[in-house]
């Protein structure tokens, strides 16, 4: 983390940046997007949900990619959305390693955009999530696992110090 309690990275990650944390080997790299839009003065924030699992857009980066490049493939992807507008820039934070041996590295973007597209996804035949929903923080909070709670307050920290 940087002083300001950003996360940081390098700039490229090989092999899905396989790399080795305290919990051992990350055998799995994703990255997306905590997506937010403004409505009546507050931040709306995008989750998506597969199955009982809310989540943010996001994904695994592929051989050869970049992390942020991976997270707005995955973001465009999952939601249809292509206006990002990165304007705290392209800081991100990672979750705890979780499941089998998985970090995600997650960027913040806002949208002007309201109503989401859950495309098919060519590889599954259908969505990969069953419904989106604009929720306000505490509403965020209330829905979004334990790994993904301090992703959620970095976003709301990210959103008032740029606001």
């Amino acid at each position: 983390m940087t002083s300001a309690g950003r996360a940081t990275r390098p700039a490229r990650c090989p092999d899905r940046c396989t790399l080795v944390s305290m919990r051992g080997p990350i055998k799995h790299r994703s990255a997306g997007i905590v997506i937010v839009r403004q409505q009546d003065g507050d931040w709306w924030f995008l989750l998506l949900r597969a199955y009982r699992n809310w989540d943010f857009p996001k994904g695994l980066i592929e051989p050869g990619e970049l992390p942020l490049a991976a997270a707005q493939r995955e973001a465009r992807e999952e939601t249809g959305l292509t206006d990002l507008d990165f304007r705290w820039g392209t800081d991100s934070i990672d979750t705890e390693q979780y499941g089998d041996h998985k970090v995600a590295s997650f960027y913040l973007a806002e949208t002007r955009q309201e109503w989401i597209v859950l495309p098919v996804s060519p590889e599954l035949g259908h969505p990969e999530h069953n419904e989106f929903r604009w929720t306000s923080y505490t509403q965020a909070k209330a829905l979004l696992p334990p790994r993904l709670q301090p992703v959620l307050r970095w976003g709301l920290n990210m959103l008032s110090a740029g606001a």
